[in-house]
């Protein structure tokens, strides 16, 4: 299966790579962001490429085994501080993170992430991880389920999903893919299934947020980010959906910020600092042609931000 990075144009533009300096690409994936800021890469400067998957670290190893500046660890990148903290790195200039499903994944049945095809109800992306979406939609509640789908989904018919859930397992355990998608489908309204998008979109994301805590990940890693950060250096971040957006914009918004004291006070006393100056005001968007040509770009939206 082919690698197409997502809104690599962009990435570049707004992730200008210091030749001579550490680059960190906090989600390889299949290294095609990698492969390109590399390639701005000068022979005394350093990429460092996290993947919490170990299936994605054995084929950037392969794919970067014949650049010595070239690190590949296995790690969650909400542990990014601990993986530089061991290599001897107080700091790095640039930073990317793409928080969206590898091609690698959706196209990998028996990973269990795609309603698409037949696979086991897995959704790990790290196959070491005890949690499974088997055992969620087997063993949690209804009203578990329900707030579940509804905080990680935003879908409005979480209420009637689980409750088909918690209806079709009494009857037969819930093992892979189609099965769940084929009860979604089931629980949701004819009239309310858009044309051309499956009505189990939106649970297959909850599952998937929830199984891989992706978004406690997101906010650990940001809380960290202005440690580990030269000054002028650059953090571009793409999010599939607007709960990983949210969070990415109001951190940016809020160390951004100078002084937070209260209207009216003659002088401050919070002493907050601004460190982070935001170079796209609004996220942006895959333009037309990339999403002709990659169609899970469509959703994607970019972020950047200075560190001052």
């Amino acid at each position: 299966m082919k690698h197409v990075p997502v809104m690599i144009r962009e990435v570049l533009k707004y992730l200008p790579v210091d030749p001579d300096g550490i680059t960190l690409d906090m989600t390889g994936g299949g290294g095609g962001h990698s492969a390109a800021m590399l390639k701005e890469i000068s022979a005394k400067g350093r990429l460092i490429v996290l993947d919490r998957d170990p299936d994605a670290v054995v084929r950037l190893k392969e794919r970067f085994a014949e650049n010595p500046n070239v690190t590949v660890v296995h790690s969650n990148f909400s542990d990014f501080d601990t993986v530089l903290d061991e290599l001897g790195i107080s700091s790095v200039s640039s930073i990317l993170a793409d928080f969206g499903v590898s091609l690698f994944h959706l196209k990998t049945a028996e990973r269990g992430f795609s309603f698409r095809s037949q696979g086991p109800l897995d959704m790990r992306m790290n196959p070491a991880d005890r949690l499974t979406a088997a055992e969620v939609v087997n063993s949690y509640s209804r009203e578990t389920l329900a707030n579940l789908i509804r905080k990680y989904g935003e879908d409005d018919f979480a209420w009637n999903i689980a409750t088909a859930i918690v209806a079709a397992r009494a009857i037969k355990r819930i093992e892979t893919t189609v099965q769940l998608a084929d009860i979604i489908a089931s629980a949701v309204p004819r009239k309310a299934q858009k044309p051309g998008i499956s009505p189990a979109t939106k649970t297959f994301q909850a599952l998937r947020i929830y199984v891989n805590g992706e978004l406690d990940a997101i906010e650990k890693m940001l809380g960290k980010l202005e440690k580990y950060m030269d000054k002028g250096g650059k953090a571009v971040f793409i999010s599939f959906h607007s709960l990983e957006d949210r969070l990415v914009k109001d951190y940016f918004r809020e160390f951004e910020k100078e002084c937070v004291c209260p209207p009216g006070l003659p002088v401050c006393t919070c002493g907050k600092v601004r460190t982070f100056r935001q170079i796209t005001r609004k996220p942006l968007t895959a333009k037309e042609d990339e999403i002709e040509m990659n169609p899970l770009s469509r959703s994607a939206k970019l972020r950047a931000a200075e560190r001052v």
